[in-house]
């Protein structure tokens, strides 16, 4: 997030896509609840009626996949009506006229042809943004999970900076990450393409780093590593021979399960590193158990960049052990004897090479948590990102429009229906942790979402046993129906493994970051 949590409280206006908030990110859903019953303007984008569509000034539920339309149709309005902060666009950014063209054919009514919003609504939501004077975007994996999700990300981004609505209180683009230390993750380097702070790979200077800290090097070429879905072809092909997952459950979250269950028991060895015997840790060769997180001490790292401190309260169960002083050990037997003896000296490594946490040591954070960037230990870390000039050398930020493209796979005669998954607010992720605590009793198995309409159409009654097909499977739950979700559109909950959700998801995904179009 570009912003923190009590920016909230200064946001004259809130813009909610793709993110079911109130269930997925109760916490944060509740402080914009408390925000709008404050005085501020809510605008939200959700096809299916969740919770804060009540609470909205605009409602718009857009035919699912249809983002970039209605976002570029909301930045028509704005540009045509002068709405658009020119003197941010003139200091602070550049490409504006590429943004300008593109969107120019993305009148209301064109956008409404692709969306399925009213004109009228798409101009009602685009002057209430536009007029702040302090708005601020909030999207989660409605938004990014789409095969056009980099796209989608973009229309956010630009929508922002064309109105002037970053680097202060009440504003931002903040994506709500969908884990708890997905963050820290991506800071410290869990991703194919690049180095802890986000170095990438194949840069001289990546190299020059490597072997000053580590004392290794990358091997030539600077080759990247393969992503989640990546690795799932590779494997599925017989090119990917072992794989280490340490606290993931592809098995249940990831797409096409037929698909993932085909590449993990054709790989040599499997290596699953899990704080319980998951639908993943039951095909795997080996298990290595883990201690959770009262178990442990170390830091995490949440969705406003905020670093933590976790202190052990108790001692792990049997052979479980910290994550870091697994692979310490690993280490070890694979002939390279890392000096780290507690979580504190990973943490200091940490800071060595990502320069955003140089100045977050351990002493400060028993103090409280503190917020990268914090280059230096006086420093008092950042609550609000770009407050004076964006990372780019000139300090400005780029316009990057792009036009609508429709979905991997859009109804047809063959498939009339569109689904789509998600969370509940009884479970987490694939349910290894909720489906074994006392919420679990809530909701204990799969329930798929039928508009009424469509349920009459097809005989089908409440509560019902039915089936729901896809070009990859099938998978049965009981129905239930609702006008949350539009007519024929249905939704199913992914925290089942026994009736997997992700059995009807396609194994595609976003060409620029890779991300399976959910």
């Amino acid at each position: 997030m570009t912003n923190d949590y009590d920016s909230i409280k200064y946001a004259d206006s809130i813009l909610v896509i793709g993110s079911n908030t109130t269930e997925a990110h109760p916490v944060i859903g509740s402080m914009i609840k408390e925000r709008v019953r404050k005085g501020a303007k809510l605008i939200v984008c959700d096809p299916r009626r969740i919770e804060l569509h009540g609470l909205a000034t605009v409602s718009i539920r857009q035919k699912s996949g249809s983002d970039v339309a209605l976002l570029n149709g909301m930045m028509n309005v704005i540009i045509n009506e002068n709405l658009h902060d020119s003197r941010f666009i003139n200091s602070r950014t550049d490409k504006f006229d590429q943004l300008k063209s593109i969107v120019a054919k993305y009148t209301p009514e064109y956008a409404e042809n692709i969306s399925g919003v009213p004109a009228e609504i798409i101009r009602d939501a685009a002057r209430i943004y536009a007029a702040g004077p302090n708005s601020a975007i909030f999207y989660a994996m409605g938004i990014t999970q789409h095969t056009n999700g980099t796209n989608n990300v973009r229309s956010c981004c630009n929508l922002a900076l064309l109105c002037g609505m970053l680097g202060r209180p009440g504003t931002g683009v903040n994506p709500l990450r969908g884990q708890n230390n997905v963050q820290g993750a991506c800071d410290v380097g869990c991703l194919p393409a690049v180095l802890p702070g986000y170095l990438k790979v194949g840069l001289p200077q990546a190299v020059e780093k490597i072997k000053k800290l580590w004392g290794c090097e990358i091997p030539q070429g600077g080759q990247t590593g393969l992503s989640v879905a990546t690795m799932m072809d590779s494997a599925a092909r017989g090119e990917l021979k072992a794989l280490y997952i340490m606290g993931e459950n592809p098995m249940v979250t990831d797409a096409d399960t037929n698909h993932v269950a085909k590449a993990l028991k054709n790989l040599d060895l499997l290596v699953v590193q899990d704080i319980f015997l998951t639908e993943t840790a039951q095909i795997a060769d080996v298990v290595l158990p883990a201690a959770c997180w009262p178990e442990k001490n170390g830091t995490c790292t949440n969705t406003i960049r905020a670093v933590q401190m976790l202190n052990k309260a108790v001692d792990p169960p049997g052979e479980a052990r910290d994550d870091w002083t697994v692979f310490v050990e690993l280490a070890k037997r694979f002939g390279h004897p890392w000096e780290f003896f507690t979580a504190e000296d990973v943490f200091n490594d940490i800071r060595k090479f990502n320069a955003a946490y140089s100045g977050i040591t351990y002493e400060r954070l028993k103090i409280g948590y503190l917020q990268w960037p914090c280059p230096d230990t006086g420093h008092p870390g950042t609550p609000v990102l770009h407050t004076e000039k964006f990372s780019r050398p000139d300090g400005k930020a780029a316009f990057s429009p792009c036009d609508w493209e429709p979905p991997y796979e859009w109804p047809d005669k063959e498939y009339p229906f569109l689904a789509t998954t998600g969370r509940n607010l009884y479970h987490y992720h694939s349910g290894s942790m909720s489906r074994r605590s006392a919420t679990g009793k809530f909701v204990r198995e799969l329930y798929i979402e039928i508009h009424p309409s469509d349920a009459e159409a097809l005989g089908i009654k409440d509560g019902e046993r039915i089936t729901v097909a896809s070009r990859r499977g099938a998978v049965a739950g009981r129905s239930m129906i609702t006008d949350a979700v539009p007519e024929k559109m249905l939704f199913l909950p992914f925290h089942f493994g026994e009736a997997s959700a992700n059995l009807l998801t396609a194994s595609v995904w976003d060409p620029t970051s890779e991300t399976p179009g959910f």
